[in-house]
C-alpha cells in the first residue's frame, strides 16, 4: 500500500513538474566565479526604534515571500552535460528563513559577520536569511538579511522587506515612483582603453580570508541650486578621489580608474521583478582628473555627463562578453572553466572598484508599533580582484555608507582610513565647500 501511494505521488509530480527559470547572465557568471573564501553575499540591515513580535514577523515575512513567489527558488540539480543552470520555483520557504539569535552584547557584530561569511544555501528556498537582532542595552532591534547574490540583488530584497513591513504594520505603502532616466546622450570614451586599469593598492591584509566592512552615517551632500550633477555624481567623485588618494599613499603607479556603477530601471511597486535586475556600467577617469588640487566643480560636471549617458545606454546587463560566455552552446561545466579562465586573464582590465548607490529608500519601511526604519545599510560583495566596494543608501535625510573590502587586500585599519577619506572627499563636494 505504501509503495502504491508513493508511485501515485510520483506520478502526480511528473504530471505537474515545478516551474523552472533559466539562470540570467548575472546569475550564471556569479555561479561560475563563486569562491568559498569570499562568499558572494549582499548584506542588508534595517534599524527599527522598537521591537517586533517574533511570531507576527515570521507570519508577515512568510506572506511577503508568497506575494513575491519568484524568490521561492532553489538551484535545480543537473547532469554533467546540462546546457543551463536552472532555478526551480517552489511553493514554500524553509522553516529557518527567519531566525532570532540570543539577545546578548555583541549580537549585531556577530550577525554582520555571519552575513559576510555564511551565505544562504542555493539548494533550499529562498536564498536569503533574516536575523532579528536585539542587544540588552538597546531599545530597538535590527532586521539583518544575508542574501545570496547569485540569486538576488539588494533592491529586490528591499522590495520584499517593504512588503513584509506593509503586512506587519497593516498599512499599505504609497506607490513608489519608478526611476527616471535621462534621454540618450553621447557615450563617453572609455579612459585608458587598451591599458591596464588601476587596482586598489594592497594595504596590510591579515591571515583571515573573506570580507570585512565598516558602516557609517554621513550627511547627504547638498547641491547648488540648478546644478547639473546629482548626489550620485558626488558619490562617484568621492569614490574616485578616495581610491586615487589611497593609491598615491601606497606608492602605486598612476593608471586610469574605472568605477562600476549598477543601474536599476525596474519599477519599485509590488510587481517589481525579483532577481538580479541591475545592469552594470563603468565610469572612467584619467589620472590627471583625480590628482590633488583638481577642480571639483569641473569634475562634477564631467561626471554628470558621463553618468547620464551611461544610464541611458541600452546594453546587456554585464556586457557583450558575459553574454557570449553564457550562451548555451557548451555544457555549463565547460562554460564555467572558460568564465574563470577569462576572469583570471582579464583581471587587469576589470574595473577598479564598485559604487552601488541605492539612493533614497523608496518605501516607508513602517513596521507598525515597532516603528519605521531609522537607518538602512546595504553592502555589495568585495571579491578580488576589485577587493573594495562602496554602497550607499539614504533614509531620513541621512546617508548610510558601507565600505566593504577583501581581507586578502586590506586590513581593518586600512578600511577605517578609506572610510574617513571617503567622508572627507564627499564633504568637499558639498555646495558650501565648492
Amino acid at each position: 500500500m505504501a509503495t502504491e501511494h508513493r508511485t501515485r505521488s510520483t506520478t502526480r509530480q511528473d504530471r505537474h513538474p515545478r516551474p523552472r527559470v533559466p539562470f540570467t547572465v548575472a546569475d550564471e557568471i556569479a555561479r561560475h566565479c563563486a569562491d568559498a573564501r569570499e562568499p558572494n553575499t549582499v548584506h542588508i540591515e534595517l534599524h527599527l526604534p522598537g521591537r517586533v513580535g517574533h511570531d507576527r514577523l515570521r507570519e508577515a515575512f512568510g506572506r511577503a515571500l508568497a506575494r513575491h513567489p519568484r524568490v521561492l527558488m532553489r538551484e535545480r540539480p543537473r547532469g554533467p552535460f546540462a546546457r543551463r543552470y536552472e532555478w526551480e520555483l517552489t511553493d514554500r520557504a524553509r522553516a529557518d528563513v527567519v531566525v532570532f539569535p540570543p539577545c546578548e552584547p555583541g549580537a549585531l557584530a556577530r550577525a554582520r559577520h555571519r552575513a559576510l561569511t555564511e551565505p544562504p544555501s542555493l539548494a533550499e528556498p529562498p536564498p536569503l536569511r533574516l536575523e532579528v537582532v536585539e542587544e540588552p542595552d538597546g531599545e530597538g532591534c535590527v532586521l539583518l538579511l544575508a542574501v545570496h547574490h547569485t540569486a538576488l540583488d539588494g533592491p529586490a530584497c528591499l522590495r520584499i522587506v517593504a512588503t513584509a513591513a506593509e503586512l506587519y504594520g497593516g498599512r499599505p505603502a504609497p506607490p513608489a515612483a519608478p526611476p527616471v532616466r535621462p534621454p540618450a546622450g553621447t557615450v563617453p570614451r572609455r579612459e585608458g582603453r587598451g591599458t591596464p586599469v588601476a587596482r586598489v593598492a594592497a594595504g596590510s591584509p591579515g591571515p583571515t580570508p573573506g570580507n570585512a566592512m565598516l558602516v557609517t552615517e554621513l550627511p547627504v551632500p547638498r547641491r547648488p541650486s540648478g546644478a547639473a550633477h546629482t548626489v550620485n555624481d558626488q558619490l562617484m567623485v568621492a569614490t574616485a578621489l578616495t581610491v586615487a588618494d589611497w593609491n598615491r599613499r601606497q606608492g602605486a603607479p598612476e593608471r586610469p580608474l574605472r568605477i562600476t556603477m549598477p543601474v536599476d530601471d525596474r519599477s519599485r511597486g509590488p510587481a517589481m521583478p525579483i532577481g538580479n535586475g541591475t545592469r552594470l556600467v563603468e565610469v572612467g577617469y584619467s589620472p590627471a582628473e583625480v590628482r590633488p588640487g583638481t577642480d571639483l566643480g569641473a569634475l562634477l560636471r564631467v561626471t554628470a555627463g558621463r553618468t547620464r549617458a551611461l544610464k541611458a545606454l541600452d546594453r546587456p546587463p554585464l556586457g557583450r562578453a558575459a553574454e557570449l560566455l553564457t550562451s548555451p552552446v557548451l555544457p555549463v561545466a565547460a562554460r564555467a572553466v572558460l568564465a574563470r579562465g577569462a576572469r583570471r586573464l582579464g583581471s587587469r582590465w576589470i574595473s577598479t572598484t564598485l559604487l552601488s548607490n541605492i539612493g533614497r529608500i523608496p518605501y516607508p519601511m513602517d513596521f507598525g508599533d515597532a516603528g519605521r526604519a531609522s537607518a538602512v545599510w546595504v553592502s555589495a560583495p568585495a571579491a578580488m580582484p576589485r577587493g573594495l566596494t562602496f554602497t550607499t543608501a539614504s533614509t531620513g535625510g541621512r546617508l548610510h555608507l558601507v565600505v566593504r573590502w577583501s581581507r586578502a587586500l586590506l586590513g581593518d585599519e586600512d578600511g577605517r582610513r578609506l572610510t574617513e577619506t571617503f567622508a572627507d572627499r564627499l564633504a568637499a563636494t558639498d555646495a558650501e565647500a565648492l
